[in-house]
């Protein structure tokens, strides 16, 4: 498990009521379905199953999009969930 960090940004953010949780998470979508149910009102428009919504992106560390569910996150990642609307 990975100590990993997650930044939201616009409606996730607004929607979260949080600027940002940390948590513990193997993979991407271990950390995305500990956020949904952190965080509830995500669940839906944003986060499907542990998973982005259609145009949602996760960037880990500001570097590269994750597209892979099963993608092993390092420990200390910061994943950052921003909409590609919002040109993410």
């Amino acid at each position: 498990m990975a100590r990993v960090t997650i930044e939201l940004y616009g409606i996730a953010r607004r929607r979260a009521g949080r600027e940002s949780l940390a948590l513990e998470a193997a993979t991407l979508r271990d950390a995305l379905l500990a956020l949904e149910t952190a965080s509830p009102p995500l669940a839906g428009e944003i986060l499907v199953d542990g998973a982005p919504a259609p145009h949602w992106r996760v960037s880990l560390d500001g570097t590269r999009f994750l597209e892979d569910g099963a993608e092993v996150l390092p420990d200390g990642a910061r994943l950052l969930l921003l909409s590609s609307l919002a040109g993410g």
